[in-house]
């Protein structure tokens, strides 16, 4: 890099940063700026680079030249005039919120009107950290589809100053410039020096409405700015302005709309022409961008409504008669969800007073790399540096779902500078893959995001050109499947059907007083892990050895995996984990198929090799959670007894077997949740379809089947005429002491006291009371309110992965080195093995540290999943140290005063050895499909959660009021990490039910690629008020000092908010006369609430649909 100065006084100088590809320039006034842009037109001035530096990285837009405006004082530049405020486009959008608050603050209401609509929308856009960075005038400028402010600043007649070498200028903002029209654009060599916002006047009204997939970071699905005067004294319209953003390839303005509304006076009948007149001009076709037309044409109207009932609300203010009277049921319509913080409580036991203040055990021990996690100073895969002669590789993936690979013409890629070679399926020396899992497409491709080739380069950049010059011709095959409707009409499936059965459904079902049947659906889940997949193999000079550092869950995995595909032994490969960042078993299994086809590069190259996907790749290559869709038959009698229940269940396996016949007998074995019904029939299959390969995710089924099973009790609540708590607990969760469907016998005693303690600590019945309460006074806005029980069986079905092995070194000055075949995912798994070796030898945790995992030093490891990674490798640590210390006993006694060095130097001196590998032969664990019986788990975890929330019917939108989690620990290893992991598989559940949705187009390409249209939950969407405590049980499972594996029970409980919101929804729809069943669809986004909420509204565009 060069960089160039000009100009004498230093601040003032102009920078020029030359890199291979771009020049980037800084300069120091603002008529070296002009003079820039004169010379150079087409570069782009680059503020906080949040919407440029995203479209050259995802659209491979290109600009050799790039302008920086940062440090010229003129555009950042505020002034305060009697009839406007205006505000310089450098100003970030923080800084632009701090100076419409001062300015509001300053001035009587009637003038901020426009103000205080962009301080609406200034509080939920993006995030802060994007705020902080995002300038105003790049905002505008880009003129995105989806600004927020933009249709604001049109509708409160905004004026741009523009400036250039020749002059200044100013430009309206209206329609014309939004939608990019020539004759009111910028020219070419103009910038954006500032915006001038005039005052509002008296009798004119603006307000601004956004409807997103969550509260922040997220685009609108809908946002508008909608502004009206009326003549002085009356309610005639005298202007009106509205401008909708998300429902076309630009703001749009309903000019026509509004100019036929102008002297109409602002009543009830103003209103429905209004609604009538937008659904004719605000009109987006069928196949409009982004989907959810219904949704957003309903938003249209709603908003207008919540405009029309806010005006009459200003208008009260001026004149307390007159004006038509708001119900006192639609005020709520007015109230937008704050954004808020949440607080709560977490209540675990407290250790016993007799225990020794150096033991850890059970005390809330902070994770020991968390500060490092925090300040970004812990290592992962790719911050290892780069090594001598490292070479890049970047996958290259089928783009058609199902088709024959008619050629593959690498010539121009391989013509490339910096390209070394392209690694395909013919440069495997062993096998490649299984039958079933192909490492590299040979003949056919299976799914979008098929690997069919690797391209190895000097760099990253130079092997993501070359990956655009690699031709492949496919010949389309069919059928191509997606939807699991798809497959069941297609017979394709994975693998047999898995069923259990007990009692007589069929004689059941001729005895009950009442029969339900109905469809649930819940969506497929991206695991979303904050690293995502990547791979440094670095071959050796000798023997075809290989060190390979790898984010995985299981890195004996990768070594057998990459052992076959290169054909050398096992012993010659050595896997190094030091963290993982986040895993959910996303990192399971797939981390083997990038570790093998890198390893393949490695050896054929001779080279280092590093592979790392970017978010958008990792999410198109590998699948996550799996998709169900399950029909149910419920008997039962009057008063809430089920008496037989029959639920089939299809997840949608992808391409691939993977872990879906796992998956699909998990979901089965425990779809009874918490419930004892005599006659029950559940049946499962895994649908093959042409989509990446599903796999595993935390809870490994549970979460999408027993959303089933508790439908069915809302649904049985729901035609009994009773609550649904009162149908759960008094008339079918398990009592005594039982024996589940597959006749493994346990005691429910502990789930009855989490629920119990659930209902007690959420003062669950007062508040159902408010509820209720609430939900009579208020038509547009829904309380709901749940509360589920869970059941969670621990641990893998076969008896082989219930083992672990540890290694434990003592060295001469007493510190100890501990080394277990667990892999720290941030799960804190490294801080209770420290705490059980703490105790076992008797030394403080300062003393101990645990490296890394390898599998040089903990051989034929398992993965670290199914909730039991302490619980096994903590039995392996404790047995190896006990080793140690039976060893160490002679020494003790002979010297019981000496010191914990002077034992280890005496030792030394003895020629004792300090070293020991501990061993845990763990759960012998067996399931017979035949007989439909076994004991496929080692213990249950129990809870229960309680959730509130509030919904807006008119856009969808829910507020998580607060949440209660009452969760069965036994006796935690550390309360402060387990509790953590319950809060955090809680808020991933609840994501799984609200709001993140995988979209694909009939094609079979994953659209939602990314976070700007997949959202996980953020910040914002935790409940006001969290509650967690950790109930102490009785029972004592067979696991390190009686403690109990969390990190994926949780999960489920998220189902609380989903069913919350269904309470919520069927309010609504009750007081509405709107009787009909709806079907039960995970996730409940904005779009599912809002269209349940059927209203006249809804009415509105169905009916504009049939008669357009």
């Amino acid at each position: 890099m060069e960089i160039q100065r000009m100009a004498e006084k230093p601040e003032k100088q102009t920078l020029i940063f030359r890199g291979e590809r771009v020049t980037w320039i800084s300069p120091g006034t603002l008529k070296d700026l002009l003079e820039l842009k004169a010379k150079h037109p087409e570069a782009p001035l680059i503020s906080g680079n949040t919407s440029l530096g995203p479209a050259m990285k995802s659209q491979g837009h290109f600009y050799p030249i790039l302008l920086s405006p940062a440090r010229i004082s003129e555009l950042s530049m505020v002034s305060k005039t009697s009839d406007g405020l205006t505000i310089g486009a450098g100003c970030s959008l923080a800084q632009v919120k701090d100076i419409l608050a001062e300015r509001v603050s300053e001035l009587p209401e009637e003038k901020t009107q426009t103000y205080r609509a962009l301080l609406k929308h200034l509080r939920s856009l993006a995030g802060q950290q994007i705020r902080n960075m995002a300038s105003l005038g790049g905002h505008i400028i880009s003129r995105h589809c989806y600004s927020d402010l933009n249709p604001i600043l049109a509708v409160g007649n905004a004026t741009l100053n523009l400036i250039s070498e020749e002059g200044t200028r100013q430009i309206p903002l209206n329609e014309h410039f939004l939608a990019g029209l020539a004759s009111v654009d910028l020219k070419p060599e103009e910038i954006l020096e500032s915006v001038y916002i005039p005052h509002s006047q008296k009798w004119e009204f603006v307000s601004a409405f956004r409807q997103a997939q969550c509260q922040q970071n997220a685009l609108a699905d809908v946002n508008a700015g909608m502004r009206v005067v009326l003549k002085e004294g009356t309610d005639t319209i005298k202007d009106l302005s509205i401008a909708y953003g998300g429902v076309g390839a630009a703001t749009v303005s309903a000019q026509k709309s509004c100019q036929q509304l102008v002297g109409r006076p602002w009543n009830e009948l103003m209103l429905e022409e209004a609604c009538r007149l937008l659904l004719e001009e605000v009109s987006l076709p069928g196949w409009a961008p982004g989907g959810k037309v219904e949704f957003k044409r309903t938003l249209v109207v709603s908003f207008f409504f919540k405009f029309y009932l806010e005006v009459l609300q200003e208008l009260k203010k001026l004149v307390n008669h007159h004006y038509p009277e708001i119900s006192d049921q639609f005020l709520s319509a007015l109230e937008d969800f704050p954004i808020t913080g949440s607080q709560g409580v977490q209540r675990y036991q407290r250790v016993d007073s007799h225990q020794s203040l150096q033991d850890p055990v059970g005390r809330p021990i902070m994770h020991l790399s968390g500060l490092k996690h925090a300040t970004g100073e812990a290592i992962f895969c790719d911050d290892i540096p780069m090594v001598d002669r490292e070479l890049f590789m970047v996958l290259v993936t089928s783009t058609r779902a199902h088709a024959k690979i008619i050629s593959v013409d690498l010539s121009e890629a391989l013509d490339l500078p910096g390209v070394i070679d392209v690694i395909t399926a013919e440069d495997i020396p062993g096998t490649n893959g299984t039958e079933d899992d192909k490492l590299m497409a040979v003949d056919e491709v299976l799914c979008v995001g098929h690997i069919i080739c690797a391209v190895v380069a000097e760099t990253e950049l130079q092997a993501k050109s070359a990956t655009e010059k690699i031709k492949i011709t496919y010949e389309d095959l069919e059928p191509v499947i997606i939807t699991i409707n798809d497959a069941i009409k297609h017979n394709s499936f994975l693998c047999p059907e898995k069923k259990l059965e007990q009692g007589n459904v069929e004689e059941a079902f001729e005895k009950v007083d009442q029969i339900v049947e109905g469809e649930v659906h819940v969506g497929g889940q991206e695991h979303f892990y904050m690293e995502t997949q990547r791979v440094l193999v670095i071959p050796k000079a000798e023997d075809k050895e290989l060190d390979i550092y790898v984010s995985t869950q299981d890195p004996a995995h990768v070594q057998k995996t990459v052992s076959s595909t290169l054909n050398i032994p096992i012993n010659r490969i050595t896997c190094h984990v030091k963290r993982v960042g986040g895993g959910f078993g996303g990192k399971v299994g797939r981390p083997a198929v990038f570790g093998a086809i890198a390893a393949v590069g490695a050896i054929k190259t001779g080279h280092p090799i590093r592979l790392v996907l970017d978010r958008k790749d990792d999410m198109l290559i590998t699948g996550g959670r799996h998709p169900l869709f399950g029909k149910y038959k419920v008997g039962f009698m009057n008063n809430g007894r089920i008496k037989a229940l029959d639920i089939e269940c299809f997840v949608n396996g992808g391409c691939m077997l993977d872990d879906s016949e796992l998956v699909t007998e998990f979901l089965i074995l425990k779809l009874e949740n918490a419930y004892k019904i005599r006659n029950l029939r559940f049946r499962g299959r895994a649908c093959m379809t042409n989509l990446p390969s599903n796999t595993a995710f935390r809870g490994f089924g549970f979460p999408q089947g027993t959303l089933i099973t508790e439908s069915c009790i809302t649904a049985v609540a729901a035609k009994c005429g009773l609550l649904p708590e009162k149908v759960r607990l008094e008339k079918n969760m398990y009592k005594t002491v039982d024996k589940t469907i597959y006749k493994q016998a346990f005691s429910p005693e502990t789930l009855i006291r989490c629920w119990n303690e659930c209902l007690d600590k959420s003062s669950f019945h007062s508040r159902r009371m408010q509820v209720e309460e609430f939900n009579k006074k208020n038509y547009w806005k829904k309380k709901g309110m749940a509360i589920i029980p869970m059941k969670f069986s621990v641990g893998f079905a076969a008896t082989s992965y219930h083992q672990a092995a540890a290694l434990v070194h003592i060295y001469t000055d007493g510190s100890v080195l501990v080394t277990h075949g667990g892999n720290e995912l941030g799960q804190g798994i490294h801080t209770k093995m420290l705490q059980v070796a703490s105790r076992e030898l008797n030394i403080p945790m300062s003393s101990l540290h645990i490296c890394e995992t390898s599998t040089a030093t903990v051989p034929n490891t398992i993965a670290t999943a199914a909730s039991i990674g302490s619980d096994v490798n903590g039995r392996a640590v404790q047995n190896a140290c006990q080793i140690l210390l039976k060893r160490l006993e002679p020494i003790i006694k002979k010297n019981p005063e000496g010191t914990w060095e002077d034992w280890i130097e005496a030792a030394f001196e003895q020629r004792i050895s300090l070293s020991a590998t501990g061993y845990f032969r763990g759960y012998k664990a067996f399931m017979d499909w035949e007989k439909g019986e076994g004991d496929p788990f080692p213990y249950y975890v129990y809870g229960a959660a309680c959730s509130e929330v509030e919904v807006d019917c008119l856009t969808g939108a829910h507020k998580k009021i607060r949440t209660d989690i009452v969760m069965d620990a036994c006796c935690s290893l550390n309360p402060a990490i387990d509790i953590g992991q319950v809060e955090g598989s809680f808020i991933q559940g609840m994501g799984l039910y609200t709001t993140e949705e995988l979209k694909y187009s009939p094609e079979g390409v994953l659209y939602s690629r990314g976070p700007d249209e997949y959202k996980i939950p953020t910040i914002a969407d935790v409940p006001e008020e969290f509650n967690v405590s950790l109930l102490p049980s009785s029972q004592t499972p067979p696991t390190i000092y009686s403690s109990k594996g969390l990190g994926e029970s949780g999960m489920f409980l998220g189902s609380s908010v989903f069913f919350a919101i269904t309470d919520a929804v069927a309010a609504a729809r009750r007081e509405r006369d709107t009787v009909e069943d709806f079907t039960v669809r995970s996730p409940a986004t904005p779009e599912w609430v809002r269209m349940a909420c059927a209203d006249r509204f809804t009415e509105m565009v169905w009916n504009y649909w049939l008669f357009y």
